[in-house]
This record gives C-alpha cells, sequence and structure tokens, in this order.
C-alpha cells in the first residue's frame, strides 16, 4: 500500500519526536549520573593559601572522594575543622591513630614510630616548631596532618588544629582539575599539572 503525501509527513513528525524524545532522555540521564556523582562520590575543593606548596598552589581546584576511603600516610585530605577555619582545609596525612610523631626541628626531619620520613614533596624542610614541643601518639581515630610547605602552614603541630578526627575527613585528594595561577612567581596557570596528585 502507497503511503499518500500527508501520511509520509505524519510518519517523519512522529519519527523526528522519537528521536527528540531520545535524545532528551539521553541528556537528562547523563545530568543525573553527573549530579549523583559530585554529590555522592566526587566533590571539587578549592584550595585556599599556600601551605601546600610545592604540590598545590592556591586557587588550585582538585577532586576528592570519600567513598569507601580509610586515610593513610602520605595521603593529601581535605579536612573540615571548625575550631580553626570554616573553609576546607588541605593537608597531607602524616600519622594515624597509634602512630607516634616526633620532629628534630634543627635537621628539618620528621619521625613517626622512630624512623624518618622520606618525603620529596616537601617544599622547605620541617623547621618551625608552632606549637609543638615533644613527641607525641597520635589518638585513636586521629590524623596528624601537616602542610607541604612546612615553614608555611598552620596544622597539627598548631594546637588549634591538633590531631584531627577521622569523621573530620571530607575526602581524598587524587585528581587536580583546574590549576590555580602561580602568583609567587607572576605566572599564569600552568595546565601542564593537570593530573593525579599524591
Amino acid at each position: 500500500m502507497n503511503e499518500t503525501w500527508p501520511e509520509i509527513k505524519k510518519r517523519k513528525m512522529r519519527e523526528r519526536r522519537g528521536e527528540t524524545f531520545d535524545w532528551i532522555q539521553s541528556l537528562v540521564m547523563a545530568l543525573l549520573v553527573c549530579v549523583l556523582l559530585f554529590t555522592f562520590v566526587l566533590r571539587v575543593i578549592n584550595v585556599s593559601g599556600t601551605s601546600m606548596l610545592d604540590t598545590l598552589q592556591n586557587g588550585d581546584r582538585i577532586v576528592i572522594s570519600n567513598l569507601f576511603y580509610t586515610p593513610k600516610q602520605g595521603d593529601i585530605v581535605v579536612v573540615r575543622q571548625e575550631s580553626f577555619n570554616s573553609e576546607p582545609i588541605v593537608k597531607r596525612v602524616v600519622a594515624t591513630g597509634g602512630q607516634v610523631v616526633d620532629i628534630d626541628f634543627e635537621a628539618g626531619i620528621v619521625y613517626v614510630d622512630g624512623e624518618a620520613l622520606s618525603e620529596p614533596y616537601t617544599y622547605t624542610p620541617t623547621n618551625r616548631r608552632i606549637d609543638f614541643e615533644e613527641a607525641i601518639t597520635v589518638p585513636d581515630g586521629c590524623l596528624f596532618l601537616m602542610g607541604d610547605n612546612r615553614n608555611g602552614s598552620t596544622d597539627s603541630r598548631d594546637e588549634r588544629i591538633g590531631c584531627v578526627d577521622t569523621r573530620l575527613v571530607m575526602g581524598r585528594g587524587f585528581f587536580l582539575l583546574i590549576p590555580g595561577a602561580d602568583i609567587a612567581n607572576n605566572e599564569k596557570a600552568d595546565w601542564g599539572r593537570v593530573g593525579f596528585i599524591g
């Protein structure tokens, strides 16, 4: 049976509507997946300050995740410590619950459980004491955190922050998404820095 011209037009309109509906449905699903992903699995956090130089710079935007995450030594974490600052704090885990932290400020060396840490990521040796007086044992369920820019970081050496409860960890920073401008060297953002961090 031959279709008439009006019937052909109607059929083509139905096909176009079906294609348009499929496109809209795909876009809505992609948007929903992105919203769920960035609500429950990933977050983007802005790095504020220079305490994590050279690893991270002021204005960097990093992706963090807390999905099935247990903090371990060497991780970069984002925590909320309301007693110090209302904004998230980005630091590196130096020690976890039960470990003993001691610092030789003259030599600039951090010891955990009596062993000197190999810390190639630090910007400067640890010479700044702040409130740290003597070796401490990190309480269970807590973390001892320090910035990579050891002499320009306010961290667990400061009694306002101290050892941080693991329940305050928002997530582990693992990817530099958008680099901030290198203000110290009057340079624009270095997009070559984008990638995994650690």
